[in-house]
């Protein structure tokens, strides 16, 4: 087995080699650009027009780095609210082909488009009338050919010519999917609420809830009358661990008792009196349907670790600071 050299790494011509790298996908991205309110503009819309019009998923296929571009369109299709699924196209000629029904669209990528893996997906396109959305760099290829809109992306070249492996031709691939994706998503209307819904999972997913999805409510919200003695108002704070209670009167939140208002006002004659005497009135409140985001930001600004949740003055819920770090929200 040979053994690699232990190559010496020139620190300014290694930086120099990868500046020129950017750059040239930099261009390529920016001629992309422009071919895409020219010569692409048709076809582009016309891609987008299937993708849309589809009742069924998006199959996207394509054969080594090709394949590798083509399972992050499908990924990134699926989570802007497109139905979509890779199928490597080697695997699809021994049985994978029937992923594909009648109701779906194809999107097959090849860099020359004359990719033999992909043939046999091309005849079960044909055969079933399903349509095919070509991405390629030759014109007069097989897969241009066979397309239904054929997306034909302007030569630029490889990062290299001396071992030309795909690096700026899988960059346009990857910008031209991102393209699709999000012009797809806006034809949609797309929101964050259903982006949330389908990120349900760590930091991100965290972010994009609403209020009323990590909220306390009935019995793990305290709700107490202004009348309560001080000694109730106080096994009612210290349920579930929340530290607080909310004070309702007539329906409506009028006040609020933390752990720092029982630090500043609790005196020997004050477990007479009743939760009036120690709420803080008028507190800081947020919509239910507002995002975790901004209940950070208030919390964060005024430096509380509660926030009751209120629709039309009346309490609905209440999240606490532990919760969200709980759930991931930073």
């Amino acid at each position: 087995m040979q053994q690699r050299s232990m190559t010496q790494i020139d620190a300014k011509a290694a930086i120099a080699a990868g500046q020129e790298t950017i750059r040239s996908e930099a261009r390529a991205l920016d001629q992309l650009a422009q071919a895409l309110a020219q010569e692409l503009a048709g076809p582009f819309t016309e891609a987008a027009k299937l993708l849309a019009q589809s009742s069924g998923r998006v199959i996207v296929s394509g054969m080594g780095k090709s394949g590798h571009i083509a399972r992050k369109i499908a990924a990134t299709l699926a989570s802007t609210g497109t139905p979509a699924q890779f199928v490597h196209p080697a695997e699809a000629s021994h049985g994978d082909l029937g992923m594909i029904v009648e109701r779906d669209c194809v999107l097959a990528i090849s860099r020359s488009g004359e990719t033999a893996e992909l043939s046999d997906l091309l005849h079960h396109c044909r055969r079933l009338g399903v349509p095919l959305i070509g991405m390629t760099f030759k014109q007069n290829s097989s897969l241009a050919r066979a397309s239904t809109a054929a997306l034909v992306l302007p030569e630029c070249g490889e990062a290299s010519d001396d071992a030309p492996a795909p690096t700026i031709s899988t960059t346009m691939c990857l910008a031209m999917g991102d393209a699709l994706a999000v012009a797809l998503l806006k034809a949609r209307g797309f929101n964050k609420d259903q982006f949330g819904a389908i990120h349900p999972g760590g930091k991100l997913g965290a972010a994009l809830k609403r209020v009323r999805d990590l909220m306390r409510v009935g019995e793990h919200d305290p709700l107490i009358a202004p009348d309560l003695p001080v000694p109730k108002a106080l096994e009612a704070m210290s349920r579930d661990s929340l530290g607080a209670a909310g004070v309702v009167e007539n329906g409506k939140l009028i006040g609020i008792i933390t752990d720092g208002d029982l630090r500043r006002r609790l005196t020997p004659d004050m477990f007479m009196r009743d939760a009036r005497a120690l709420m803080t009135v008028n507190p800081i409140t947020i919509g239910a349907d507002a995002p975790i985001a901004d209940a950070i930001a208030i919390m964060n600004a005024k430096r509380i670790t509660i926030l009751f949740a209120v629709e039309d003055g009346a309490p609905v819920g209440v999240v606490h600071m532990h919760d969200l770090l709980a759930a991931g929200v930073r």
